[in-house]
């Protein structure tokens, strides 16, 4: 029997997923491309992205081993799982294991991908507080590692922000926790959690304008306090209504990006003049003065989550080093959010065939000597999460 109420629900969800894997992919490709662009490198005819998208990529790694590990046992630990996917990427850059007891991270469909074990920016502060918390103690907002008040704890948050689409304020909780593991200063550790909130709204269907707003507001309650960031975003968002003053002048008047209240502000002014314009504001992310390949990835995030990955430049994506990656994993990220019906396995399925594929082909002119070396290590690894 025709069942009309069954069949609109299943085309709802049908289109409530093709809506969410565009954002998905529009947030975190938008990232890639625009950070491979302020990091103007290009090896062997692809732009290469830097630790920033390195990094987002191990965000949505440990989001996706804490939501398989809470189907396991019952109970989300999303820190622990963002921390111990944070020391996989400081073994790719160092070679090395904080601690020997960590040998149980040495495993997982990641660590297949070689372009990761390249070294890639500074990522120095990162580096340092992953390489010091042994013993399975690290930063917290209640026993911060440093006093860092760095960018380097903001450009990877956006699929936190995309995880927690459904729940704004769990994305500035846990937004504002991963920051921590690396970055002590109140001014980093908020500024992570801002922009995760941004992406969450305008994942959940707000309005540029409405996202900004309201994570400002989020920004003012938190009693942690950052009156640095309050200033700069306010001042931001002045500035991106003021007709008479130069892009250029506007941006530098708001600072370098080297800090993380910086970075944001600088972000969120782009984001609001340049709206839907998505090569427009790249361009203006990276000729401006100052810390571009970290301003240009949260520019791309906000923006691509607003537009989608459709009005992401193509060309830019066929050229962008490990977009397979960043594609396979925004999609990892809307099934584990998004709930669908059996009508919708068959784009899964497909989306699975074309990320192997594209792999397939990626991992032919990868030395085979060093891949197979590296997948024997992982294979007799177990996790122990």
């Amino acid at each position: 029997m025709f069942n009309h109420e069954s069949l609109t629900k299943k085309q709802a969800d049908a289109r409530r997923l093709k809506d969410s894997k565009d954002m998905f992919r529009g947030c975190l490709l938008g990232g890639a491309v625009a950070d491979a662009k302020g990091y103007d490198v290009l090896e062997g005819g692809k732009t290469l992205i830097s630790d920033n998208t390195q990094m987002a990529a191990f965000t949505s790694d440990g989001l996706i081993w804490a939501d398989q590990r809470a189907k396991r046992k019952g109970v989300y630990a999303y820190i622990p799982c963002l921390f111990y996917s944070y020391q996989k990427w400081y073994y790719t850059q160092t070679g090395n294991l904080a601690d020997k007891n960590y040998d149980f991270i040495l495993t997982g469909e990641i660590l297949e991908y070689d372009e990761l074990f390249a070294r890639r920016g500074k990522g120095v502060t990162s580096l340092n507080a992953l390489g010091e918390s042994i013993q399975n103690k690290y930063g917290s907002l209640t026993n911060r590692i440093n006093n860092s008040k760095g960018c380097g704890c903001v450009m990877r948050v956006a699929p936190i922000g995309l995880y927690f689409t459904s729940k704004p304020e769990m994305a500035y909780k846990i937004g504002c926790e991963s920051a921590a593991l690396t970055h002590g200063h109140s001014d980093a550790i908020i500024s992570a959690g801002y922009l995760a909130h941004v992406i969450a709204l305008l994942a959940g269907g707000y309005s540029l304008d409405d996202s900004i707003l309201l994570s400002l507001s989020k920004v003012r309650e938190d009693e942690l306090e950052s009156p640095d960031c309050i200033e700069l975003i306010a001042k931001a968002i002045k500035l991106s209504k003021d007709t008479k003053t130069a892009s250029r002048e506007a941006i530098e008047s708001l600072g370098e990006g080297y800090i993380a209240p910086e970075a944001i502000a600088i972000a969120t002014y782009i984001s609001l003049k340049y709206r839907e314009d998505f090569k427009g504001a790249v361009q203006a992310a990276v000729d401006f003065n100052g810390n571009n390949d970290s301003i240009a990835p949260i520019v791309g995030n906000i923006i691509g989550t607003m537009i989608g990955s459709l009005e992401v430049p193509a060309k830019w994506i066929l050229e962008l080093e490990l977009a397979d990656l960043v594609i396979h994993g925004s999609d990892l990220l809307v099934y584990k959010v998004v709930e669908y019906g059996l009508d919708c396995r068959a784009t899964l399925a497909k989306t699975i065939a074309y990320c192997h594929r594209e792999r397939s082909e990626r991992e032919r002119s990868v030395a085979i000597h060093s891949k197979s070396n590296r997948r024997k290590q992982c294979r007799i690894m177990t996790s122990k999460i």
